[in-house]
């Protein structure tokens, strides 16, 4: 197995635009993820918090149909609750569990060589550019 990471989109709001379910379903069919659970957290003005898993998508959100056939319960009522503290009133987030499917063979080869993930840390987009920018300009 890959990497597993969890991710947390809010969508102030609430206002969508179509362009999540696609971009998703491309990362899943080119097998560059593959996905766990999903969950869709819906908070109203006043702070009451709704939300639903990926298995009532086609109910809620249609558009996010048969992501995934064989669900995992990596979240629980608890997790949700926690991570709705961080939504905004009257906004949204989509909660994603996924593997890095990409990194498959390379997890097999570290572990297979006795190795192990020390850390692991995402460098912020905008750091990236200032770099890339400064490259550029060097």
């Amino acid at each position: 197995m890959g990497p597993v990471e969890i991710a947390v989109f809010s969508f102030p709001g609430s206002q969508f635009n179509g362009q999540v379910a696609p971009a998703l379903r491309e990362l899943i069919e080119s097998e560059t993820i593959h996905v766990l659970d999903l969950a869709f957290i819906i908070k109203a003005e006043n702070g009451d918090v709704a939300w639903f898993e990926i298995e009532d998508a086609a109910m809620h959100a249609p558009e996010f149909s048969g992501f995934h056939d064989d669900p995992i319960d990596l979240l629980n009522t608890e997790d949700i609750e926690l991570l709705a503290e961080e939504v905004a009133p009257g906004s949204s987030a989509a909660v994603l569990v996924f593997e890095h499917t990409w990194a498959k063979k390379l997890a097999g080869a570290v572990e297979g060589s006795g190795g192990f993930v020390v850390a692991r840390e995402y460098i912020p987009e905008s750091i990236v550019e200032a770099a890339m920018a400064a490259a550029e300009n060097a």
